[in-house]
């Protein structure tokens, strides 16, 4: 059970039965997962770019990544309906708590001029989004061997049924959301 998990199950699901007077203990709002993707709009002139990409992700997730193909062709981006144009990654249990738990305490509070994530980017059904501008963040990330800046979007998926329950879930395991 990892550091998270355990504030969880001990401090934050009480908390939560408590603040909306749940009857059960299942109705407690929980994490199902986390899906990191990562858009790579070069790789239709390079396609080296996406290798790298998938070998970033691999490095901050700790799995392999899925490679993302177009859903459909637009000319004007010189784009063909199945080229890869971009990777992602869903983690769940474990890894899922892990990465959430390097994310919130010593990746973000890492970024240039942080003053906390967006409280508003929540999409009404519990899940909240949080785009990242650069992978060097991390601190698995080599900087030495980064030919080029990519961001990510990183989308926490929650059972909670409405914003403000996932809000204070996500406030309560720790996420800097800004004042």
């Amino acid at each position: 059970m990892t550091r998270l998990e355990e504030k969880y199950t001990e401090q934050v699901k009480p908390f939560l039965m408590k603040e909306y007077n749940y009857s059960s203990v299942m109705e407690a709002p929980k994490l199902v997962k986390v899906v990191i993707n990562m858009g790579v709009g070069d790789a239709i002139a390079n396609p080296k770019a996406l290798d790298e990409a998938v070998e970033e992700l691999t490095q901050i997730s700790g799995q392999k990544p899925v490679i993302t193909k177009a859903k459909k062709s637009i000319a004007n981006f010189k784009l063909r309906e199945g080229m890869p144009i971009g990777c992602k990654v869903t983690l769940r249990g474990d890894r899922m708590y892990e990465f959430l738990d390097k994310l919130m305490n010593a990746s973000l509070p890492r970024v240039r001029d942080f003053h906390g994530v967006s409280p508003t980017a929540f999409d009404g059904r519990g899940n909240y989004t949080l785009g990242v501008k650069e992978q060097l963040i991390f601190p698995e990330i080599n900087f030495d061997k980064v030919n080029k800046v990519r961001g990510m979007d990183i989308v926490i998926v929650t059972t909670a049924k409405t914003n403000k329950e996932a809000y204070t879930l996500l406030k309560e395991l720790g996420m800097p959301f800004a004042k």
